[in-house]
């Protein structure tokens, strides 16, 4: 190999490569550090009023603003530093030059303008992000840049037609929960905050059907009951409001209030009917999401409000209670008997309630329960059985055996669920999956 004399024309070339990969590592480390930041984060740093923080904000606050630009500025860096490199080496080296300008390419610049700067900015994100927010800014405020980014991607779209950094969000909500899952395993965070977590996005996703109290389950007084008989019912139960209905459920005219009770009898009108001390009462369809029906409870301050199906029909109540029991758990006082909604036994088998969700289910299993026309535990039987189960009736579905343990009425109260193969058949070779079977005449639970 043959090597050429180093000129003053080389120095120069030189020098300018060394420029460009400083360039290149610095933008590097600008798009790693301002990509990373998140908007709370840079509101932070401009309330403390750290030197960059208003241009980081205003880069952050418009991702597209900036981006393009810095790409399209690394990639005229790299693509004239290649050449150049190539073009030098073949120069001082002869035919072998290509290969070390190859070398150098692969190895020099990855660990110099790519690696390492991203490494520190990653390290030290603050002060990476406010360090180059202002050069950035700069840099996407020149004009012939911009257009020329604007152009190229408008060619893009033509291409690809989208609208690229503006169609959908930055994290997904699977993304999301996975960092949380990753932060609860570091004890970053709390096991208790990963549930909120959970809780807090599922709750965008929740309708108020999944969260009511069904109407076999609602507890409901006629108009014409005298104030001293409704205020028993409401002891009795112990609520504080309770509907009121005509002849039944489908006519509700109001929600009677526990105090508006107290205050009649204590004005001597004991004899008086209900109906004339009632207030109005709201009414909300079934698939309204509950992330809406929160802040309207909060703005129009009501606590309760009666579900309609889609042909006008009760279908059920929803409280505020209800609502906030989906972001932090059920609630209980010191006057609740009712049975818990998951109640463990020995050998990995579960007695849950039959209004428990199949998501809250789902929760507490290691497997998935089959979804279908059905927001419950009871529904998944009655769903496979066609019929309305009795005491001790089963239904196998992948991974599981349920048996109903309990029925209220004509309603599933309470479900065994037992761990059970996948792989399991019956004697007579038919599969597990969505199997009943109806107890044996006389054997005892």
């Amino acid at each position: 190999m043959t090597f050429a004399t180093v000129t003053s024309l080389d120095g120069l070339i030189i020098i300018v490569i060394v420029v460009l990969l400083v360039v290149q590592g610095f933008l590097a480390l600008a798009e790693t550090s301002l990509t990373r930041m998140g908007r709370n984060r840079a509101i932070a740093h401009d309330e403390a009023k750290r030197r960059g923080s208003k241009r980081l904000l205003q880069l952050v606050s418009d991702p597209a603003s900036f981006l393009n630009s810095l790409l399209l500025v690394v990639l005229i860096c790299q693509t004239v530093q290649t050449a150049l490199i190539t073009i030098e080496a073949e120069r001082l080296f002869g035919a072998g030059g290509v290969i070390v300008a190859l070398v150098i390419n692969i190895v020099l610049v990855f660990v110099l303008s790519e690696a390492a700067p991203k490494t520190w900015a990653i390290q030290h994100p603050d002060e990476a992000a406010l360090g180059s927010a202002g050069p950035v800014w700069a840099l996407t405020r020149f004009w012939p840049l911009r257009m020329i980014a604007r152009g190229l991607i408008g060619v893009t779209n033509v291409l690809l037609p989208g609208k690229g950094l503006q169609q959908g969000p930055f994290v997904s909500e699977e993304e999301l929960l996975a960092l949380a899952d990753e932060a609860a395993e570091h004890d970053v965070i709390e096991a208790d905050e990963r549930v909120f977590i959970s809780r807090v996005i599922e709750f965008g996703d929740t309708v108020t059907r999944e969260v009511m109290v069904p109407r076999p389950d609602m507890i409901t007084i006629e108009g014409s009951t005298r104030v001293a008989d409704a205020m028993e019912i409401v002891l009795a139960n112990g609520y504080s409001r309770v509907p009121v209905r005509r002849i039944d459920a489908d006519d509700v005219i109001g929600i009677l209030y526990a105090r508006d009770l107290m205050r009649a009898e204590r004005d001597d009108r004991s004899d008086m009917v209900v109906a004339d001390i009632v207030r109005p009462a709201v009414f909300v369809p079934e698939t309204k999401r509950v992330a809406e029906l929160l802040p309207e409870m909060q703005r129009d301050k009501f606590h309760m409000a009666i579900v309609v199906d889609e042909y006008g029909t009760t279908a059920g109540l929803v409280t505020l209670e209800d609502l906030i029991e989906e972001l932090v758990g059920e609630i209980v006082d010191e006057f609740d008997v009712e049975d818990p909604l998951v109640e463990p036994l020995p050998g990995g088998i579960l007695r849950v309630d039959g209004r428990l969700s199949i998501d809250d289910a789902n929760d507490v299993l290691a497997g998935e329960l089959p979804e279908g026309d059905w927001n419950s535990i009871g529904g998944v039987i009655i769903g496979h059985l066609g019929h309305v189960p009795v005491v001790g009736e089963t239904v196998t579905v992948p991974g599981y055996e349920l048996r109903v343990d309990r029925m209220q009425g004509r309603r599933i109260a309470r479900v065994r669920i037992m761990p059970r193969p996948d792989d399991e058949v019956d004697a007579d070779g038919g599969d597990a999956t969505s199997r009943s079977r109806r107890p044996v005449e006389g054997a005892s639970e």
